[in-house]
């Protein structure tokens, strides 16, 4: 086990895809879901927290009631990889609001975007002039998203 990583047990395992479902859950209610008392839930919760396994609590908005349906994913391939330029790359690529994620990847492009938008017309206009102008870009490769057949924020973790 590295340094930074906490073990956990089956109760912190628990805790966790309780969480993962229902951020909103009081302590007394997770207690009861995951069989221990009050006060030793809130210890655990509080460690979790202490060690950054849980990093925050947000809302989980629907996108398509926002207007917001139109997903593409988008290959991007730099023409530098040195550090300096990846350090360019993703501190610009975190500013684009309509970037859902981002990853590098190993293969053949450099980086996977995913980029919701309200529609066609405001994807374009998202790539031509924030995503083409990214540090060092020299080739991108859309692939716009038909359905979404299964979207998880967080898996099962027990």
């Amino acid at each position: 086990m590295q340094d930074d990583q906490v073990s956990l047990d089956r109760f912190d395992y628990a805790i966790l895809s309780e969480l993962g479902r229902e951020a909103r859950l009081s302590v007394t209610e997770l207690a009861k879901r995951i069989g221990l008392s009050k006060s030793p839930t809130q210890a655990r919760l509080r460690r979790l927290e202490m060690a950054g396994i849980i990093i925050g609590y947000r809302a989980l908005l629907d996108p398509v009631k926002l207007g917001l349906d139109h997903v593409a994913f988008v290959e991007v391939k730099l023409q530098d990889t040195r550090e300096a330029a990846l350090t360019a790359f993703n501190r610009a690529v975190a500013k684009i609001a309509e970037v859902e994620q981002c990853h590098m990847i190993a293969g053949n492009f450099d980086y996977l975007l995913k980029i919701r938008t309200r529609d066609m017309a405001s994807y374009r206009q998202v790539l031509g002039e924030k995503i083409s102008a990214l540090p060092c870009v020299s080739h991108t490769s859309t692939f716009v998203v038909m359905e979404a057949v299964k979207e998880t924020v967080s898996g099962d973790l027990t």
